[in-house]
Formats: structure tokens, sequence, C-alpha cells
């Protein structure tokens, strides 16, 4: 698909997500929950949030939609970007700056759990579900 739109910095939303993560018997795995509105499997991401580093950001994001707490890294594994298709409003893009979570406490209940599924998944499977071209690479890519 070939973008013929003008892409400035101002036009494009930036938000932050975080990259859950434990090692399992199997080596690497990755949490992903699926979105509200599409169903697709995405990892837990949101706005940046006043008061918060990004990275502190991320992690709310991941105990919001996916019910799950860790250590986060400070520094951004990477960016992607997306098109946020919202109902009722223009499509906006967006870049996602990713934060590695090392889940250490997994929530059986958790605040969103009625509108998404969670799943934890190979590192290869979760590069696999998700849609956007540079998260699979960072999953693809990341070590742990």
């Amino acid at each position: 698909m070939v973008d013929h739109h003008p892409r400035t910095q101002s036009a494009e939303r930036r938000q932050v997500a975080a990259l859950p993560w434990r090692r399992g018997a199997d080596g690497i795995e990755i949490l992903l929950v699926t979105s509200r509105e599409t169903r697709r499997w995405v990892t837990p991401k949101g706005g940046r949030m006043p008061g918060l580093t990004d990275a502190q950001a991320a992690a709310q994001e991941a105990l919001e939609e996916a019910g799950v707490e860790g250590v986060i890294g400070e520094s951004p594994l990477g960016t992607f970007r997306y098109l946020k298709v919202l109902k009722r409003r223009a499509p906006r893009w967006c870049v996602v700056a990713v934060h590695a979570l090392e889940v250490r406490l997994e929530h059986v209940t958790w605040q969103e759990q009625a509108e998404r599924e969670r799943v934890w998944v190979s590192r290869d499977e979760a590069a696999r579900r998700v849609d956007e071209p540079d998260l699979k690479a960072l999953i693809s890519a990341f070590e742990g």
C-alpha cells in the first residue's frame, strides 16, 4: 500500500506500548491482547500520561489492558507506526515507542478483561500475529 499523503510530525500522535515478556520452558514468551474494536492481536498501548515517564505510562497500559505488572525498560526497544482508525473520526497516524516489560505478576482479574483477550505465545508466534511490520521486526529481534 502506497501512502501519498505527506506525514508531518505534528499530524502524528505519539503513543507508548509495553512488550510484556517472560522466559518460558522453550524460550521467550510474549503476552498479546486483542484490540477492543477490531479484535486484532496487539501489544498493550495507549497515550502518553501527564506526570509519568513514557516507560511508566507503558507499564500502566499493560496493567489496565493485560493485567500484568513487572520490570519496565526505561529506554524504548524501538518504535512502530500504525494508522489508528476510529469510528466517527478521521484516521490518524500514530508513532508508538515500545518498552520491554518483564512480567513478574499476572492478575487473575483486571480492568479491561471483559473487553480483551490475552494470550502468551512464543516470540515467533507473536511476530506472526501482529500486523504492523515494524512491530513484527521488534518482536522477532527481542532477546529479553
